[in-house]
This record gives structure tokens, C-alpha cells and sequence, in this order.
């Protein structure tokens, strides 16, 4: 193994102060890690991957484009609804386009915070009509001029799809992305016109979160199959667009994905660490679901610090030994702190 045993163990302590379910690692496309955080198991969707679901859409998205069946992602939004009569619409709201939307720059109102302040996102649960209420909204500011965390641009993305193809996006995702990946056993629900959610809600398994992030470590290539352009990810790999984040100043954006490009890092990130870490220097994937905030910077530090060689390590006996206890440690019966995942909008 090139990740030391030993190092592993430690890993896996650190993740249960960060309350984790769930904490998987796999390297030159081996599963050197995967471990469960009692009551959690391998063979259970994650009861909700949170704002992992954006990614998943935007990736639906990027296959659309490559396809020629999105013609570009300069393409203005309201020209997909053009018998929608929405509410204050003006030049800029007219000029947002689909890279705004994937970006979080579109530039409409939204509040979206946290806890008790999710005031538009309360709203929008309480609407029938979840794309007239997005685009209802009024603009903030022009279309690519400030990032602004906005659920409601994802699910506008999913809208997209349906408009494109006249399927949802899990219809269309069980054809294109989770039938060829060999994902079965997830969960999608509907806002109340029946389309997929866009910005949350999806429940996948960890190794399945390891399978999406594997395609994009292999640059869009599984099997024989280029199911993503690569200039997709490149884009993601060297997101630009400061995120403004208060906890870690280094975080940038792109596509519905988050980046540390000075760590050469980049991930789908959910509300409560439900993530899929990327670290294409070390050909490393990294799966993490849990119930807590969690400090992305200095996890992508102590995943690439468990790295001690590029090739396959000398056995140790006494370093496996640690792991294992350390696995039957964490998979004993524990009294949980909160409610398992409860959906948010991160």
C-alpha cells in the first residue's frame, strides 16, 4: 500500500472529530480506504449528498454540451422558456446564461444562508411552480458580475435539461451517467412539477460518490467510454471564480464545483462535509459523508499527507494492525448527535 496503514488510523481519528459517516480513499484505482462511521454502512445511500447533487446536474449538463444538443453555454436562459411570462424582466435578467447559472454569477436575489435564514429557499419549497419562482426573482446585480451561492441557479439547470431533452435529469442520469457507471440504488425527488431537484435531495452510496469522482480523475474516460470532455474539467481543476468564503480564502469556483487550486484540489461539496475530493497530483479520490461542517483546506492536507510513495509500500504487520482497530473502532455502535442527513441546500 502507498498510503502508510498507520497514517490511515490517524485520518480516520481526525474524521470522527468532524462527526463523519463515512470516509472512503482510493488510489491509482484502488479502494485503499473505505470505512463506516456506525450506524452507517456500505450498502446504504447516504440519506441526502446535499449541494453534491449540483455537480451531478452541472456534469449532466457539461454531457449535453458535448453532444451539440446544448449548443453553448453562452446560451441565454430565457430562450429556453419562451412561452414564460416572468416577472421583472430586463436586459440583464435577459442576458444570464447558462455559465452564469453553472458559475453562481447569474446575479438574481436570493437568500440563500443557513438554518433558520434560508428565507428563498423556505419560500421556494412552499411554491408550485419552482422555476417561475426563481425567475421571478428581481436582479441583484449583472449577470457575471458576483458570485452569490444560489440553490436556485442549480435547479434551474435541471429545468434545462428537461427542456432540452424532455426528460428529467434522473431519467436522463440513469442513461447517461449512473447506467454506465454501474450506480442503481440512489434517490432523486421531484419539486412539485416533477422535476428533479437541482440543488439538493440526491441520496447515492460513498462508493458510488467514488465512482463519480473517479470519472473525473480519469479526465471524463470510463472504460472505453469519454462520457465527459476533458476541457470540462480542466475548467473545474483551475476554477477562477472567488467564492468570497469567509472560512477559507483560497476557494475558488467553477461548473458547480469547488477548488483549492493552489492544493491542485477540487470537489462537489455538500452541506455537512458530503464530498468528493479530487487530487489529481497524487491520482487520489476521497469520499466523505458525515453530519458537520468540516475544514476542506486541512482535509485535503491530512488525505495527501497519509501519502508516503508513489509505488506500493513494504508490508507492515504492526501499521495494518493500527487500521484495523481503527476500522472496528469507529464501526462499533455509537450514539448519534444529530439526525442523519437532513437536507440542506450546500
Amino acid at each position: 500500500m502507498d498510503l502508510h496503514s498507520e497514517a490511515l488510523a490517524g485520518l480516520l481519528a481526525y474524521s470522527r472529530t468532524l462527526s463523519f459517516d463515512s470516509l472512503l480513499i482510493a488510489r491509482h484505482g484502488r479502494l485503499v480506504l473505505d470505512a463506516y462511521y456506525a450506524p452507517y454502512s456500505a450498502n446504504v445511500p447516504h440519506a441526502a449528498v446535499n449541494s453534491t447533487t449540483k455537480s451531478i446536474v452541472a456534469t449532466l449538463i457539461a454531457m449535453l454540451h458535448a453532444d451539440g444538443v446544448l449548443d453553448s453555454l453562452d446560451h441565454r436562459v430565457l430562450d429556453y422558456f419562451p412561452d414564460r411570462d416572468f416577472a421583472d424582466v430586463d436586459d440583464n435578467k435577459k442576458a444570464i446564461t447558462v455559465q452564469h447559472l453553472l458559475n453562481m454569477t447569474s446575479g438574481l436575489v436570493w437568500d440563500e444562508g443557513f438554518a433558520e435564514s434560508r428565507r428563498s429557499v423556505a419560500k421556494l419549497r412552499g411554491h408550485q411552480d419552482w422555476v417561475r419562482f426563481i425567475l421571478d426573482q428581481p436582479m441583484a446585480n449583472r449577470p457575471g458580475e458576483t458570485f452569490y451561492y444560489n440553490s436556485g441557479n442549480s435547479h434551474l439547470l435541471s429545468a434545462l435539461i428537461t427542456q432540452l431533452t424532455g426528460r428529467t435529469a434522473e431519467d436522463f442520469a440513469r442513461n447517461r451517467l449512473f447506467g454506465p457507471l454501474g450506480i442503481t440504488n440512489y434517490s432523486w425527488p421531484k419539486d412539485p412539477l416533477g422535476q428533479s431537484y437541482g440543488g439538493w435531495g440526491l441520496s447515492l452510496k460513498p462508493r458510488d460518490m467514488a465512482k463519480i469522482g473517479y470519472l473525473y480523475l480519469r479526465h471524463g474516460r470510463w472504460g472505453d467510454q469519454q462520457l465527459l470532455p476533458p476541457q470540462w474539467i480542466e475548467t473545474i481543476s483551475h476554477a477562477n471564480v472567488n467564492m468570497h468564503f469567509p472560512g477559507d480564502r483560497d476557494l475558488r469556483y467553477a461548473n458547480q464545483f469547488w477548488a483549492l487550486p493552489e492544493k491542485h484540489v477540487f470537489m462537489t461539496v455538500g452541506y455537512h462535509c458530503q464530498v468528493i475530493m479530487v487530487l489529481p497530483d497524487l491520482d487520489i479520490v476521497a469520499v466523505t459523508t458525515g453530519r458537520d461542517v468540516c475544514p476542506l483546506g486541512k482535509l485535503a492536507d491530512a488525505i495527501s499527507g497519509a501519502v508516503r510513495s508513489d509505488t506500493a509500500m513494504p508490508a507492515s504487520s504492526e501499521a495494518a494492525a493500527i487500521l484495523a482497530r481503527a476500522i472496528g473502532e469507529i464501526s462499533k455502535t455509537l450514539e448519534l448527535s444529530a439526525t442523519p442527513g437532513a437536507a440542506e441546500t450546500r
